[in-house]
């Protein structure tokens, strides 16, 4: 295994300390380190918080900041943060509206963010959105649902932007619950993730296979397929998100093409050009578009197609400006 990076042990919280000091206009530290916040709070708003295993920068350190998140705590390589570290972030950004917390439908998440909720919920208006986009877990039967990943960016920056307009708690988790269900998301992988501290990679491929439906920890999909072209690969994944989705007339659709961590970008816009030529072959017009390397798996190299089909009134929040280190617009 190569990887730039001194200690396994150590890599995460020297990868965290970078990023808060090339991004000091936008973050700082909380309190002994325990999160990361907006570098300038606003008073009397509704708090943004979300957090989870170190392993998918950007998110959620990077979407910290104006137009999205308060607050985001970072865990080890695929593991949750802590209660402590959420309860942290609560102290630290609720400045009178309360918190409402964004979590990906992860068991380790789950807890330890409930458990936040609990432990803090007497000194603090507290709630939670669980994010579920991903199409492969509510295949497998498992019980626990869709897992929450590259759906999340979109949640958090519409959330985010309806909180800048001053939404509250109650109306925020609304909101967030409704958008929730039209989000879908799946992933295909050409090779697995190379873990530091165990120092080897979470699956292997043979030279002409891929991974169907993988997640962003690392797991394999529920197929392993022979490689194919790219048109191919791209309508496998496109055809199984409408099958799974209600389309509406009039429907509004956000179309999200996301690097797992070792797909370059001329590959992603690739992608991008098939899936949307695919979904609106099926009469589904796409009005917003994001394509690049923001949920990621350490360095897989895959991608994930997210569909999200929004309102007018979504539209306008993920329109509305953002100031961020991994997403900006005026």
């Amino acid at each position: 295994m190569k990887k730039f990076m001194n200690t396994a042990e150590t890599m995460v919280a020297e990868s965290v300390e970078g990023f808060v000091r090339a991004h000091e206009a936008f973050v700082v530290f909380g309190a002994e380190r325990k999160c990361v916040r907006r570098r300038h709070l606003t008073s009397g708003k509704v708090a943004l918080i979300s957090g989870g295993g170190a392993g998918h920068e950007p998110m959620h350190i990077g979407f910290v900041g104006q137009g999205m998140l308060d607050a985001a705590c970072v865990g080890h390589i695929f593991t949750s943060p802590t209660p402590s570290q959420i309860i942290a972030a609560i102290e630290e950004t609720d400045t009178g509206a309360g918190c409402l917390l964004v979590v990906k439908n992860y068991d380790g998440d789950l807890m330890n963010f409930e458990m936040a909720i609990e432990m803090a919920g007497d000194r603090h208006g507290l709630d939670m959105i669980v994010v579920s986009d991903d199409i492969e877990t509510s295949r497998s039967g498992d019980g626990r649902g869709r897992r929450g990943v590259a759906g999340t960016l979109i949640v958090e920056k519409i959330l985010g932007a309806a909180a800048e307009r001053g939404m509250p708690l109650a109306e925020l988790k609304q909101l967030g619950e409704g958008l929730n269900t039209r989000i879908r998301s799946i992933g295909v992988a050409l090779n697995g993730v190379t873990v530091p501290q165990t120092e080897r990679t979470t699956f292997s491929l043979g030279p002409d296979e891929m991974e169907m439906g993988v997640g962003i920890h690392g797991e394999p999909g529920h197929a392993r397929q022979p490689f194919a072209a790219a048109d191919a690969i791209i309508g496998h994944l496109c055809e199984t998100i409408i099958a799974d989705i209600a389309v509406m007339p009039g429907t509004q659709a956000l179309l999200f093409v996301n690097g797992l961590g070792g797909t370059p970008p001329a590959e992603l816009y690739l992608a991008y050009a098939s899936a949307r030529r695919i979904i609106e072959e099926k009469a589904i017009p796409i009005e917003r578009s994001l394509v690049g390397t923001y949920v990621t798996s350490l360095d897989m190299q895959g991608l994930s197609v997210t569909l999200a089909l929004l309102t007018d009134e979504e539209i306008a929040l993920w329109d509305a400006p953002v100031a961020t280190a991994a997403l900006r617009w005026p």
